[in-house]
C-alpha cells in the first residue's frame, strides 16, 4: 500500500517554469531531513536554468570537458606498464606503491575543498585553474631525474586532478537544462573511463618505442584542446556568487580551512604511516606507531568538527549520511582500488615473471581492456530500462571477485588460454559495475546537492587506491624478499630488488632465474588475494546501494510538469508522493 510519504526538500511545481521546480530530490531518512523539509531554506534557481549553452558553444565545451576527465583517468592507468621500466632507471622497486598513491594522495586531500570552491568561484576559472595545476604537474613528472621527484610530481598532477571531474558534472548541470543533464553527463563520464582501460596500452607503447617521459608529456599538447575552448567560453555559473574578493575575506568560512587542516594530515600521516613500515621502519618502531596514533587522533578531531559544521562542513553528514550515498562511496572506493590494483600488478607479472617488454604487457592487457569496456557500454544501457542499480553491481562484483580468485593462480608456466581468461572474467565485471555508484548518488541528491554528492564518490574515487595501494606496496616488497630468501638462498636478494622488475635477469645467473621466477609470482599471488578482498567488499557493499526504481524519477518529473502545464496558473501543485517507501526507515533512499 503506498504510504503517501512526501519527498523531502521537493519545491511547489511553477507552471512559468515546471522543468526547474519538479527536481525530485531522495526521500528524508530520519527526523532531521524531515525537520528540514517541513522548514527549507529559500534556494536561488541556478543560473544555468536561464542562461544555457547551445549549439556548437556546448559541442566544444563537452569536448574540452570530456578530454579533460579522459587525461586525468589516463594519468592514473597509464603509469602502470611504465613502472617496470621506472624502478630499472631509479633503481626504486620499492617506490612502486608511490607513483600512484602520491598521485591519489594528491587528489584525496584536496578532493573535498573542490565542491566549496566551485560553490563560491566562477566554474570556469577554478576549472581552468585545477587543469594549469594538472599540466605543470605533468610536465614535472616527465621531467624527473629522481624516484622522488616523480612522486612529488605526481602529487602536484593529483592536487589539478582533484577537481576536473566533479567540476566537469558541474559546468553542465549550470549550462544545460535539467532533462539534457543525464546524457551529456554520461557521455563525459563514458569517455573518461576510457582513459583507464586505454592508459596501459598507451603506457606501454610509449615506454617500448621511445621513453617512459612521454606517459607524462603526452597531457600537454592534448591539454591545449581543452584549454583553448575554455578560455573562449562562456560557462555560467550554478549559482549567483559574490565578487571573489569578498569570498577570500570570509574564505575560512566559506571553505572550511579548518576542517581542511585538520583532514589534510590525517590522511597525510596514515599514508606515510603505511608506507614507512616494513620498509624504511619496523611496524612496530615509535616512527610508525606515531604517525597512526597522529593520524588517528587527528581524524576523530575532524569528525567532530565536521559533525559540528553540518551543511557548511567539508564533507556535509546531512549528504553522506543517506545509506545510497555512502554504500556507494564504499563501492566505488574499493572498485578502484581493485582496478588500478590489477592494472599496476598484472604487467609486473608479464614483465618479470614472463619477461615480455612493456608494450607486449600493455597488449597482454587488452584481455582486461575490451571486455571492460564492452561491460561499462552495456551496463549504462540496461541499467536505464531495468531501473534498479543493485542487480547491475552485485553481478559485477561477483565476476570480479572470480577473476580476482583466478588471479591468484598466476605462475612462471601459466599458459596463454588461462591468464586471458582471467582477465576476460576480471575485466567485465570491473566494466559492469564502474558507472553504478555514479548513477545511485546522482539519483540520491538534490540538484542543489550535486557539487557536495559528487565530490565526494570522486574523493572515494581516490581515497581507497591512495590507502590501499600503498598497503598492496608494502606487503609485495615484503613478500618478495622473503620469497627470494626463500627460492634463491644464494642470490644477492639486495642486487636482484635494486635491479627493478625488469633488470634483474642482468644481474643473476640462468640458472638462479628460476627461483626468482618462483619468488615474483608468489610475492604477487598475496597482492591479488588482497584484490580478491577489495572486490569481496564491493559485493556486500552492492546491497546497500539504493533499490529505488530509477525510471520513477523521470515519469515524477513529467507528470508534475504536465500537471503545472494543464492548470494554467501559478497556484503550487500537490507535494509529490513516492510509492510505498517510508522516509526515516531502513528501505534504502
Amino acid at each position: 500500500m503506498a504510504d503517501n510519504t512526501v519527498r523531502d526538500d521537493v519545491p511547489a511545481v511553477d507552471a512559468a517554469n515546471p522543468v526547474a521546480a519538479t527536481t525530485v530530490p531522495p526521500l528524508a531518512e530520519n527526523k532531521d531531513d524531515l525537520a528540514l523539509a517541513a522548514n527549507p531554506e529559500p534556494v536561488t534557481p541556478p543560473v544555468g536554468q536561464y542562461d544555457q549553452v547551445t549549439g556548437v558553444k556546448l559541442v566544444l565545451m563537452l569536448l574540452s570537458l570530456a578530454l579533460a576527465c579522459f587525461l586525468i583517468l589516463l594519468d592514473t592507468s597509464v603509469v602502470s606498464t611504465a613502472v617496470p621500466k621506472i624502478t630499472d632507471d631509479f633503481h626504486s622497486l620499492k617506490d612502486v606503491g608511490w607513483y600512484a598513491s602520491s598521485y591519489q594522495l594528491g587528489s584525496t586531500v584536496l578532493q573535498l575543498m573542490t565542491g566549496k570552491i566551485y560553490l563560491h568561484f566562477s566554474l570556469k576559472w577554478a576549472f581552468i585553474t585545477f587543469f594549469f595545476v594538472f599540466e605543470v604537474g605533468s610536465a614535472l613528472s616527465g621531467a624527473a631525474q629522481s624516484s622522488a621527484m616523480l612522486i612529488i610530481s605526481r602529487a602536484i598532477s593529483g592536487i589539478g586532478a582533484s577537481g576536473l571531474i566533479n567540476g566537469a558534472i558541474t559546468i553542465v548541470s549550470a549550462s544545460v537544462p535539467l532533462e539534457r543533464r543525464p546524457p551529456l553527463t554520461g557521455t563525459i563520464i563514458g569517455v573518461a573511463q576510457i582513459g583507464v582501460v586505454l592508459g596501459p596500452l598507451i603506457g606501454g607503447a610509449f615506454t617500448t618505442g621511445y621513453t617512459w617521459r612521454w606517459c607524462f608529456y603526452i597531457n600537454l599538447p592534448l591539454g591545449l584542446i581543452v584549454a583553448v575552448p575554455l578560455l573562449f567560453l562562456h560557462i555560467p555559473d550554478q549559482v549567483p556568487k559574490q565578487p571573489p574578493m569578498t569570498v577570500v575575506r570570509q574564505l575560512h568560512r566559506h571553505l572550511d580551512l579548518i576542517g581542511f587542516a585538520l583532514f589534510a594530515p590525517a590522511i597525510v600521516m596514515l599514508l606515510l604511516a603505511m608506507q614507512f613500515g616494513g620498509n624504511q621502519f619496523p611496524w612496530h618502531s615509535s616512527q610508525v606507531i606515531g604517525l597512526f596514533v597522529g593520524s588517528g587522533v587527528t581524524f576523530i578531531v575532524w569528525i567532530v568538527w565536521n559533525y559540528r559544521k553540518g551543511h557548511e562542513a567539508l564533507l556535509p553528514f546531512p549528504i553522506v549520511r543517506r545509506r545510497a550515498v555512502w554504500m556507494s562511496g564504499v563501492n566505488y572506493s574499493f572498485l578502484t582500488t581493485g582496478v588500478i590494483g590489477a592494472a599496476f600488478f598484472l604487467p609486473i607479472y608479464f614483465q618479470a615473471v614472463k619477461g615480455v617488454t612493456a608494450i607486449m604487457s600493455g597488449v597482454y592487457l587488452l584481455a582486461t581492456i575490451l571486455p571492460q569496456v564492452v561491460g561499462a557500454v552495456s551496463s549504462g544501457i540496461l541499467v536505464t530500462k531495468l531501473g534498479y542499480i543493485p542487480p547491475f553491481s552485485i553481478f559485477a562484483a561477483l565476476l570480479f571477485s572470480i577473476g580476482s580468485g583466478l588471479y591468484t593462480l598466476l605462475q612462471p608456466g601459466t599458459s596463454e588460454a588461462n591468464w586471458v581468461g582471467f582477465q576476460i572474467i576480471s575485466g567485465f565485471g570491473r566494466g559492469f559495475g564502474f558507472q553504478m555508484p555514479i548513477v545511485a548518488v546522482q539519483h540520491a541528491v538534490s540538484p542543489e546537492e550535486l557539487s557536495a554528492g559528487m565530490a565526494f564518490i570522486v574523493w572515494c574515487q581516490y581515497l581507497g587506491p591512495a590507502i590501499l595501494l600503498t598497503l598492496f606496496n608494502t606487503v609485495f616488497d615484503t613478500k618478495l624478499e622473503s620469497n627470494l630468501h626463500k627460492y634463491t638462498p644464494n642470490t644477492n636478494a639486495a642486487a636482484v630488488l635494486e635491479a627493478g622488475a625488469t633488470g634483474f635477469r642482468n644481474v643473476v645467473t640462468s640458472a638462479e632465474i628460476p627461483g626468482i621466477l618462483k619468488a615474483y609470482s608468489d610475492s604477487l599471488d598475496i597482492v591479488f588475494y588482497m584484490v580478491l578482498a577489495v572486490s569481496l567488499v564491493c559485493f556486500c557493499s552492492a546491497w546497500g546501494m539504493s533499490w529505488n526504481d530509477i525510471r520513477k524519477s523521470k515519469q515524477v518529473l513529467e507528470e508534475a510538469a504536465a500537471a503545472a502545464g494543464g492548470s494554467g496558473t501559478d497556484t503550487p501543485a500537490p507535494a509529490i508522493l513516492i510509492g510505498d517507501e517510508k522516509a526515516g526507515s531502513e528501505t534504502d533512499h
